[in-house]
Formats: structure tokens, sequence, C-alpha cells
């Protein structure tokens, strides 16, 4: 009888070989749940900014797999004890980590589901993947929801030195081209240890931190908070916006079945928690169906639709405005108003073509989560009081901008 060899080799650009550990993680990348992985792009609409950012939540779901595996062999060098069956729940946990985002990631965090985060997307998914793998998921469902009685174990799954976001920093950095993100990131697990049950870095690996929180909270500024990435996002989320509110007047719009039943129904937590027929529905959404039907839209009869659509499409995105304090409302009250001349618009569509919001950048926060350096002494130290570079308070800060997106055609 014919059987399928599970003991895969996947070329990854990043890493370079990476190894599929055992036959039951390869079984749970071939589920069509994580499949879909493949059809949703990790940075969104960034590509409009930086043209080679299309890689995806599946090369990331890897590569933070990847990571795992090289964390559990230093730590197990060091004497940590995390048995084979452990290992299995931590690689499967970081593989299915994101497995509840969205079409376009981040983009549409909200806009689609209404009060489900992609990390409780990801809990139902898991959850439901493990009924449908019979309650082999059990020890991989504990240590991502932090119910499993070793704690660092959810650490190297979720916190600020997780493995998660060490592959997302070099990652993103390799794909957008952006030299600021780029990270030791082989470095930082060579240097990790534990301590009373906290993951903690070994005090020779403390620049490597440092260099670590700069670098992401500059991929803030350079990449995810980018003007131009702000500008494409809001688009599509107020295209987007627009679409719901004409299936709610009952207006037939093109979609796939799956996105149709998004358009016109908004299912809430409640829906998802009793009735997997939603998970599954979500589960047929990736870029495709979004940008398949906005390409349709371009050419509907509502012009606030077509005209938003057209833009996203041929990448005519609106101007972004930052800035360290507040707008002066006489100056967002004029660009409001020139707006609503210009497309000929009623008060409350002026939504659609404008945005006043505000962003924050907080690269690392001791109160959620700390970052604790272990000197040979044994003595423990947060990495804001152990860093020459960072005790300065700047790292811990919350760094707030403030932006206006309207169309460019707006003086």
């Amino acid at each position: 009888m014919y059987t399928t060899n599970k003991q895969k080799i996947i070329n990854d650009p990043v890493y370079g070989f990476i190894t599929i550990p055992d036959a039951l993680i390869f079984d749970v990348i071939e589920h069509p749940y994580f499949q879909r992985l493949r059809r949703i792009k990790q940075l969104g609409l960034t590509h409009y900014t930086y043209p080679s950012a299309q890689h995806t939540r599946f090369q990331h779901a890897l590569g933070a797999m990847h990571l795992m595996g090289q964390a559990i062999g230093v730590l197990r060098s060091k004497g940590i004890d995390i048995t084979d069956e452990e290992a299995r729940g931590l690689n499967i946990a970081i593989l299915l980590h994101d497995i509840g985002h969205g079409p376009f990631s981040h983009t549409l965090e909200l806009a689609i589901v209404r009060d489900l985060t992609h990390e409780d997307l990801s809990k139902l998914f898991l959850a439901e993947l493990n009924r449908q793998f019979r309650g082999e998921l059990d020890l991989a469902d504990a240590i991502f929801n932090d119910t499993y009685p070793k704690k660092f174990l959810h650490q190297l799954v979720s916190s600020q030195l997780d493995m998660d976001r060490l592959d997302y920093l070099a990652r993103d950095s390799f794909f957008t081209g952006v030299a600021e993100g780029v990270i030791s990131y082989d470095r930082i697990i060579k240097m990790l240890t534990v301590s009373d049950d906290e993951l903690v870095v070994e005090g020779k690996g403390i620049y490597s931190i440092e260099k670590f929180l700069i670098s992401r909270r500059l991929m803030y500024w350079q990449v995810y908070l980018h003007k131009t990435v702000i500008a494409a996002d809001q688009l599509l989320v107020n295209l987007l916006k627009r679409a719901k509110y004409l299936a709610g007047q009952g207006i037939t719009l093109f979609a796939t079945p799956a996105f149709d039943t998004f358009l016109r129904c908004n299912p809430s937590r409640g829906d998802f928690e009793t009735d997997t027929q939603w998970l599954n529905l979500f589960a047929q959404l990736d870029d495709f169906d979004i940008f398949t039907s906005l390409k349709v839209w371009a050419c509907h009869p509502d012009q606030i639709l077509s005209n938003l659509c057209d833009n996203l499409v041929n990448r005519r995105l609106f101007r972004v405005e930052m800035q360290t304090l507040p707008f002066d409302p006489e100056y967002v009250a004029l660009v409001k108003q020139k707006t609503i001349v210009k497309y000929n618009l009623a008060p409350d569509e002026i939504e659609y073509y404008f945005t006043c919001d505000k962003v924050e950048n907080k690269a690392y926060n001791p109160r959620h989560e700390r970052i604790m350096i272990k000197w040979k002494s044994n003595e423990l130290i947060d990495i804001s009081a152990a860093s020459e570079q960072l005790n300065n308070a700047v790292m811990p800060t919350t760094v707030s901008k403030y932006l206006l997106c309207y169309p460019k055609e707006i003086r």
C-alpha cells in the first residue's frame, strides 16, 4: 500500500532548510485550515510600498516553527526538561498561532467579524482542529491558552520574546529589504534559558536584545505604520465598509458565496462559539475573495464603491499627513468640507473618504510582559533597567502620532 512520506524538507529563503518534525505536524500543515494561509499575505497591502513584501502567513508559520525547534534544542542542552510530547505541543502551538488571520491579515482585523480578533479566531480554529484530530492537539491547546503547568512553554509561543516576533522581524525585513529590521535571531535563541519557570535571557545576550527592541521600533515606523501603507489600508477598510452598507440595503454585489454571507450578515462572537458553520465559512476566505470582488466592484453603479475600488486596484492612494500633535479642528473641518464638495457627498458619506486617527508605537511594555536578563550571579533584572542603551526610559514609552487621510485632489 502507498504510504505518504511525511518527513519533508522545505527550502526557506530566510533560514535555508526547514524540517517538518513528525507525521502529526505534517497532517496539521496539510489541513485545509492551514493551507488557506498560503493565500493570505503576511503584511496585507504593504507591497504597495515595498513591492517584494509578498510573503504569506504560511511562510511565517513555518518559519516560527523552525525557530521553535531551535529554541527547544538550546533549552534542552542547558538541562531544561522538555519532553517529546511537550516539544510536539510547542511546535503545533506556534504553527497555529496565526491561523485565525483573515484576508490581508491585520488590515481587515475586526472588519469582517466585528468582535473577534485573529487571536480569538486562532483559539477557535485550534479547538476545532483538536476535535477533528480526536484530542491529539490537547497539549498544544493547553500551551497556546496558557493553561499548561510549565508557563515558560507558553512564553515561547506568546510573549515579548516569542518565536512569532523573532520570525516576523527577520522575515519582514528580508522581504521588504529594510535593513533596520535585521535581528540576531540565532544568537537570541542561543542565549535563552529558564529561571523559576520564566523564560529569560543570559546576560551576554543583552546587546542582541537591545538590537531586537530597537529594530522592532524602527520596523513599525518604517514598514508597519508607513504613511503609504496606512493609505492603502484605509482605502481597503473604507471600501469594504461601503460594500457592507450596500449589501445591508439589499443591493446585489458580486462576491464568492462565503464572502457574500459575511457582507450580508454580521455574525458575532457568540455565533462563532456556538455554530462551527461560521468558522468553516471564515476558513473559505482569503485575499483572492476580497481582491477579485473589488476588481468587479470598480465598475459598480454606486459611485463611492466604484471610485474607491478603482483607486485601490490602480494604486491611486489617498494622502496621509502625520504629526506628533493633534490636528487643528478648523483644518480638519476645512479638509472635510472640501472633500464633501469635491465628491458631492452627503454629510454621512464623508467617512469613506476621510479618516482622522491616531497610531501608537511601543516596542517594549514591561507592564504587560517582561524581558528579564539573568546575570552570572543569578540576579534577574528587567531589560529596561539592565541596558545602558534602554534605561533612559525611551523604549518603554509609547510614541503616538496623529494622522489625516484624504484624497490627494484636495488641496
